[in-house]
């Protein structure tokens, strides 16, 4: 393929295109086959072999039109933890279920307090930079949800005594896609951002965890257990579906 060849495909990608009501843009690359791509933060993404043509490209949009809108639609039900402002002076997070507003506060050195029910003090040298704030928060956001979780954790195994459930290790930590893991061996972790959450999805995210250690899927057995520890589990796994970070 020539270069000229190649700046076309490039300009071509960038570009938003639109059938109807649906955008969406192209991404050209060695494949052989057309596919498409929706996510919540990329949109509708056709991915297509070099030298397709638009009216191939068309063709597929109009044919699964009805598939798209539906995934569309449901994105729009979804809830995003942050915004692009929430971590700027006055922006909003959720902490522990309950809105958050930040106070940043110029200081010599870098922290962050609670400072009263609903306001989050931050410390800073000046540089509102809401890069370096969202990783402040994260990390105190991290260190809180251990305390809090690993006690959560020693709790449940408590009042769930009878069931002898043997787990070798629990970890809290950052996690891009699940809220919670078992392993084979027995490990258990949960993502640090449940601590921006009500306390009854840490909770249903940790049981859950724990009756995989009986049943190392999602099959009949497994969800008999789960609804015997935690009956209103169904509204509780909706909601966090519905969450993106």
């Amino acid at each position: 393929m020539s270069q000229k060849e190649i700046k076309k495909y490039v300009i071509v990608e960038n570009k938003k295109c639109r059938i109807d009501d649906i955008e969406f843009s192209i991404k050209y690359s060695a494949r052989r086959t057309m596919g498409i791509i929706i996510s919540p933060d990329s949109g509708v993404v056709v991915r297509v072999p070099y030298r397709t043509g638009e009216k191939e490209i068309g063709k597929m949009i109009r044919e699964k039109a009805v598939w798209i809108r539906k995934v569309l639609s449901k994105h729009e039900t979804l809830l995003r933890l942050d915004n692009n402002k929430s971590f700027t002076d006055g922006g909003s997070v959720l902490f522990m279920g309950n809105e958050h507003f930040l106070k940043l506060v110029p200081s010599e050195r870098y922290y962050i307090r609670k400072a009263g029910d609903a306001i989050i003090e931050v410390g800073i040298d000046g540089r509102n930079d809401p890069g370096i704030i969202k990783a402040m928060m994260e990390s105190w956001f991290k260190i809180i949800a251990r305390k809090t979780f690993i006690k959560m954790f020693r709790d449940i195994l408590t009042k769930y005594h009878q069931y002898d459930f043997q787990p070798v290790a629990f970890s809290v930590r950052k996690m891009k896609k699940r809220w919670g893991s078992c392993t084979i061996n027995g490990r258990i972790g949960i993502s640090a951002d449940l601590i921006r959450l009500d306390m009854i999805y840490a909770e249903y995210v940790i049981i859950h965890e724990l009756c995989h250690l009986r049943h190392h899927n999602h099959g009949k057995e497994f969800y008999r257990l789960l609804s015997e520890l935690f009956p209103g589990w169904k509204p509780v796994r909706q909601e966090l579906g519905r969450i993106i970070r």
